[in-house]
């Protein structure tokens, strides 16, 4: 098992809980990670029709079966289960009794806080992360590997190519989730608006453009994006605009956790394929700022992460905030540093309030670390380094 950074939390808030919550994607390794973990604890999935029906229909004598505790896959499929959970975990006053799986989000999320609130940690575990594979492997991988290949576990564990991978999975997706969805009511209209959002990677969401694209409704556009955002496929970065008076950009910004996925859904086949696609340095950036998201959601904290951009055309790719500390970071999928890099930071530092961090980072697709004046360069592959 390759072992995942977001397990010491995990182990921690169980402690501390009666219950914990893991939830992300499918196949991003929460059931691996809940059973290794705690093995002690008795596991039930209600994947199983026998075992979903027993629990929907038979709530309490389905939860009597696990007064000890257990880890229970795939909740969602029974969030009736939650109220009964409630009055369990207050009967017996413990902590550690209960890990929930879930990698279905639509309102899942919502509900597990207002039964449970004050009950429950809440956890994300996403596919795997550049410190987590280069900490399990030998091997140096390159960045268009990463780029096509994607995190998710298991092409590493079972090596599987991409191209055999990937189209299961998404026909999974859309089969036993979005399916089950009713403002979904023909799944090959989702897949072209699952086409037309990959894309569309790394681009402000113009929501009338991505409906007419696909022959729906600005609403239903709007709809289909948070179907795709709560099942964790894609993340939208807000912008940033406090304390400026100019006219900014106000709508966020596309980004896919994984791209693999991505270049699975434009049709990408082969590795050397990435080399001159148009939509290189959008997967490049996508890939740095789910690295960062991952960072900080492995370690149990919420990403407080933005982009910034003006009507004139200058835009900062990343504003990290946290407190009252501002940092603009830069992406690059260039491997040489070029002047180029820093003319945006240029133009951040002479509009931005002074008590904002005039410091700033460059995270480019070259191998070399450096540390100028008011910049650090890093590597693709230091990510990390420069995020602790």
């Amino acid at each position: 098992m390759i072992e995942r950074t977001l397990a010491k939390k995990a182990k921690s808030l169980f402690s501390k809980f009666p219950i914990i919550a893991i939830l992300g994607p499918r196949q991003s390794g929460k059931t691996t990670l809940a059973r290794n973990l705690f093995p002690k604890l008795a596991y039930v999935s209600l994947e199983n029709p026998d075992t979903r029906q027993f629990a929907l229909e038979d709530p309490k004598g389905f939860l009597k079966q696990y007064e000890k505790g257990a880890i229970i896959d795939e909740v969602q499929k029974a969030p009736e289960l939650f109220s009964y959970l409630q009055t369990l975990v207050d009967e017996k006053n413990k902590n550690g009794l209960f890990v929930l799986t879930g990698s279905q989000n639509f309102l899942l999320e919502e509900k597990i806080s207002q039964t449970l609130a004050g009950r429950i940690a809440l956890l994300k575990l996403l596919p795997l992360s550049l410190e987590e594979l280069k900490n399990s492997s030998k091997k140096r991988f390159s960045l268009s590997h990463i780029l096509y290949h994607g995190l998710y576990p298991r092409l590493f564990d079972k090596k599987i190519a991409p191209v055999d991978w990937y189209p299961n999975y998404i026909q999974t997706y859309l089969e036993k989730d979005v399916r089950l969805i009713k403002n979904v009511t023909d799944l090959h209209i989702f897949q072209k608006f699952l086409k037309s959002c990959a894309g569309r990677v790394g681009q402000v969401i113009n929501l009338s453009s991505l409906g007419n694209d696909c022959g729906i409704s600005y609403n239903t556009a709007k709809s289909w994006l948070s179907v795709l955002e709560s099942s964790y496929l894609i993340f939208l970065l807000q912008p940033y605009y406090k304390n400026f008076n100019k006219r900014l950009i106000k709508m966020p910004k596309l980004y896919f956790y994984d791209t693999g996925l991505v270049c699975s859904l434009l049709g990408i086949e082969k590795e050397g394929q990435l080399e001159t696609h148009y939509l290189k340095g959008a997967l490049f950036e996508s890939m740095v700022i789910s690295e960062m998201m991952k960072n900080r959601l492995n370690q149990g904290f919420q990403p407080h992460f933005y982009f910034w951009k003006d009507n004139a055309g200058h835009e900062i790719d990343v504003i990290s905030e946290y407190g009252d500390k501002v940092h603009p970071i830069e992406i690059k999928s260039g491997m040489t540093f070029h002047d180029d890099f820093t003319k945006n930071m240029t133009y951040w530092n002479k509009i931005n309030n002074k008590e904002l961090d005039s410091e700033f980072t460059v995270i480019y697709g070259g191998g070399e670390n450096q540390k100028r004046k008011n910049l650090s360069l890093v590597s693709w592959q230091d990510i990390y380094q420069s995020l602790k």
